[in-house]
């Protein structure tokens, strides 16, 4: 019996894909929003795409703001850009 696989829906393009592909977006109970890379961190947490095009998407679409059910302010939005860019460039 094959191993299933967990899903998670992309706040950006609403794809579903393997949790390992995506990225975690999380609150912290401090209210704070940050890149999860281990996906284990306690807190809720949102996924995207590995993409930059996601990150956009979701900003546009307000996807995160649903998935958290509050207004995200757009330094979080900048904050995040940097930390996927650093991430990239690795």
């Amino acid at each position: 019996m094959s191993k299933k696989i967990p899903l998670r829906q992309c706040v950006g393009c609403g794809e579903m894909k393997s949790k390992k592909e995506m990225l975690r977006i999380l609150k912290t109970t401090e209210n704070e929003f940050v890149l999860d890379k281990t996906g284990k961190k306690n807190g809720r947490g949102a996924y995207l795409c590995n993409s930059r095009e996601c990150l956009l998407k979701a900003r546009k679409s307000k996807g995160l703001e649903r998935s958290f059910k509050m207004s995200i302010p757009n330094e979080v939005y900048d904050n995040l850009q940097k930390e996927f860019e650093e991430d990239c460039e690795e």
